[in-house]
């Protein structure tokens, strides 16, 4: 049987496609807001929103809340055609819990409102100025997109900001202070972080802000999260300030695990990343990073993962590596049966840092969105390595795996991408899924697991048992 209780990534089931994850910990459940992806989806952001939460005293086990804002809700969109990109959720001086978000072919920030964390989001308005120009809409304000909001006292501080390379009419993020209505500007816009075309001689030079705006606050440090221009990292500058002062502090993660040197070389990828959208929430006195990873070989079905991080005494914050067991706050255990799915590590001979190489393996699943099929890795040809992190192994004596479609090879096994081959598993074409045995007698520890196959065709694998 699958394992149950402990916490995977992705933390929702793999058949459900939510990324740009904003997590809040409210009394004693933590929810996810983002956007809503589906299984191979044509472009981003196809579906209504929805919610999913867990108690903050078991993350492995996640609750679905329904559909908490369909896309036409909006007046600009009754007919459905725009798509609701990423949300942010604040609770407002009243007590009452207020989404904002951006559609996708309008510049201006919509807000929606409920009397609690996962209800039905009913629409109040727009952004505006106290004369009633929406924001964005007046000369000189750039597109809204992103939104991210944060509130203290009376005050909404609301960050927004798109930064393509080349597009010098994009200067960076910007924030924007909103009354108690959670409506009306009080303070204009303000630029708290440079685009990459003005990023030049400042702190965030590399690193400049291209999307993803995200705030939050430790301490007496508010801490702005958002994507880099190199898209597959999420970073984080620091302030006394939430209106000024930002500077950079790093790479919070990376979804193809750049930068990482602990087990490989730091410049090389080892899964296929693209755009990155998350935050951080402290549950139950640990924090961490909540960031998406792309499936289907594509940029628009991506679903959500999380990983422990730690905040140190200086407010500095270790990047963190991508593993299969992030919730989980600690390694797997070492016996059962895992979903193929979980892998944190997929690439090739010729390794990329973004998703869209037609010969790469992929993660999908059968059926349609929607579905509640368990996902799968397919594209497994020859030099592929599939990775998975962590496990307590103790005594372990065999491992097996299920795969099929055609092929004439064999799996290598081994507890480091390079390291030495502990077990061969031989697999032979098959049209349904079989299973294949190895004795693996690992040193009894902490370990990853890679599987590298060596053979012809082009095969499925579905998942791995330890005894």
């Amino acid at each position: 049987m699958l394992q149950k209780k402990q916490a995977f990534n992705p933390y929702l089931p793999s058949w459900e496609y939510i990324p740009d994850g904003e997590p809040y910990v409210f009394g004693d459940r933590v929810y996810v807001y983002g956007s809503h992806d589906l299984s191979n989806g044509h472009v981003f952001c196809l579906g209504d929103y929805v919610c999913w939460s867990a108690s903050v005293d078991d993350l492995g086990d996640w609750r679905y809340e329904g559909v908490i804002y369909p896309k036409t809700s909006d007046p600009f969109n009754k007919n459905g055609k725009m798509c609701l990109y990423a949300p942010d959720v604040t609770v407002g001086p009243d007590g009452r819990y207020y989404l904002y978000y951006c559609l996708d072919k309008v510049s201006v920030v919509s807000v929606a409102v409920c009397d609690t964390p996962a209800g039905r989001y009913k629409f109040l308005g727009y952004v505006h100025y106290e004369d009633g120009t929406r924001l964005g809409d007046k000369p000189g304000d750039e597109p809204q997109f992103d939104p991210g909001v944060f509130t203290e006292g009376e005050n909404t501080y609301l960050y927004t900001g798109f930064c393509g390379r080349g597009d010098k009419s994009r200067t960076g993020a910007f924030v924007t202070v909103l009354g108690p209505d959670m409506l009306t500007i009080k303070e204009a816009p303000k630029r708290v972080a440079p685009g990459c075309e003005y990023g030049q001689g400042t702190s965030f030079e590399g690193h400049e802000y291209f999307e993803a705006a995200s705030i939050r606050k430790h301490g007496d440090t508010y801490y702005f999260v958002y994507s880099s221009v190199v898209m597959h990292e999420l970073c984080y500058a620091t302030s006394k300030s939430p209106t000024e002062g930002f500077v950079y502090g790093g790479v919070l993660v990376s979804n193809c695990d750049l930068h990482i040197d602990s087990y490989k070389p730091a410049d090389m990828p080892t899964a296929y990343g693209a755009n990155n959208h998350g935050s951080m929430v402290e549950i139950n006195g640990q924090w961490y990073i909540f960031y998406h990873r792309q499936t289907n070989g594509t940029w628009y079905s991506r679903q959500g993962c999380a990983e422990p991080i730690e905040i140190l005494a200086d407010g500095s914050v270790k990047q963190a590596e991508i593993t299969s067991c992030g919730l989980n706050n600690g390694p797997l255990e070492g016996k059962g049966e895992y979903p193929a799915y979980i892998a944190c590590h997929l690439f090739y001979e010729k390794p990329s840092m973004y998703v869209g190489d037609p010969y790469a393996p992929k993660i999908v699943q059968d059926g349609k969105d929607g579905d509640e099929e368990i996902g799968y890795i397919t594209g497994v040809h020859d030099t592929v390595t599939i990775g998975f992190k962590y496990f307590e192994m103790k005594n372990v004596k065999e491992i097996s795996l299920q795969a099929r479609c055609y092929c004439n090879g064999v799996f290598e096994v081994r507890t480091a991408w390079d390291g030495e081959v502990l077990a061969k598993l031989p697999v032979i074409s098959s049209n349904v899924w079989e299973e294949y045995t190895a004795p693996f007698t690992p040193e009894d520890g902490v370990h990853a697991l890679y599987f590298t196959y060596r053979g012809t065709g082009n095969l499925q694998f579905k998942s791995f048992t330890l005894k």
